[in-house]
């Protein structure tokens, strides 16, 4: 029998939808708590999320998204209470980088080595709070001069894979979604029997 992980998730506005809602219900789905949270925001608030799709531009287009519901108060998060870090994209990662509690509590994650997970825009945050440094991490394409200048090394690989180095599972963007889960839930040490 697998043992319930606690799981925070770090989201804002603008967070990409799939990249939000998609982790957050499938690690419930296999038993897993998952706290939803945004800094000044409570539980039973909603961050607005934003639709990112490839459709043949330079970069990825952007629609609105859904409201999704936060389900626990930022105020009372402390990174000893969880056992792994999730870190979905979109434009929430580019603003919250600048809050300096989520970047402590980023760092705190990091150094008690607990799991961390970032994909597409994610990775943002981990380069602002300086956990790069010496560390394989992929990321959305646009990113990896922020990877590189934190001193991590971008990891180039298709958009629907993943990159496992130790306790950091990254990936480029929401095609990655079956890679990335699946690989997050390895490190985590679930197991999903059929």
């Amino acid at each position: 029998m697998m043992a319930a992980k606690k799981i925070l998730m770090l989201v804002g506005d603008y967070a990409e939808d799939y990249e939000t809602m998609v982790p957050f219900q499938a690690l419930l789905m296999v038993g897993h708590t998952v706290h939803a949270v945004c800094p000044g925001k409570t539980a039973g608030q909603t961050v607005r999320t934003a639709i990112h799709d490839f459709e043949g531009d330079q970069t990825y287009s952007e629609k609105p998204g859904h409201n999704f519901a936060l389900n626990f108060d930022f105020a009372k998060v402390r990174a000893d209470d969880y056992d792994a870090l999730l870190v979905p994209g979109g434009r929430a990662p580019e603003y919250l980088r600048l809050n300096a509690e989520v970047v402590a509590l980023v760092k705190a994650f990091a150094q008690a080595d607990k799991l961390i997970a970032a994909v597409c825009h994610g990775p943002q945050l981990l380069a602002a709070a300086g956990i790069l440094q010496g560390r394989e991490c992929s990321a959305y394409p646009a990113c990896a001069p922020e990877v590189g200048l934190a001193g991590g090394t971008y990891v180039e690989i298709p958009v629907d894979q993943a990159h496992v180095q130790g306790n950091l599972v990254t990936a480029p963007a929401w095609p990655a979604h079956p890679a990335w889960l699946a690989a997050f839930l390895k490190v985590l040490g679930t197991e999903i029997r059929l």
